[in-house]
């Protein structure tokens, strides 16, 4: 039987929301391990002079407990 935990992490990027959401799991994945996948569940960035200088994600992620 395995038993999975679900945790919430937000990434940012100054270049896309892919970027983000690429970088958040390749961290989180540096110091959790068996991870399964993520779900993105918000969007959202930071405008400076009418300009996106920051896209945030949040995601819940999913991995396997040992």
């Amino acid at each position: 039987m395995a038993v999975a935990r679900v945790t919430k992490i937000t990434a940012s990027s100054s270049k896309s929301f892919d970027d983000a959401a690429t970088q958040g799991i390749e961290r989180a994945a540096t110091t959790v391990r068996g991870i399964t996948g993520l779900e993105v569940i918000k969007q959202t960035a930071k405008v400076e002079n009418g300009k996106i200088k920051e896209f945030r994600v949040t995601m819940e992620v999913t991995f396997i407990l040992e």
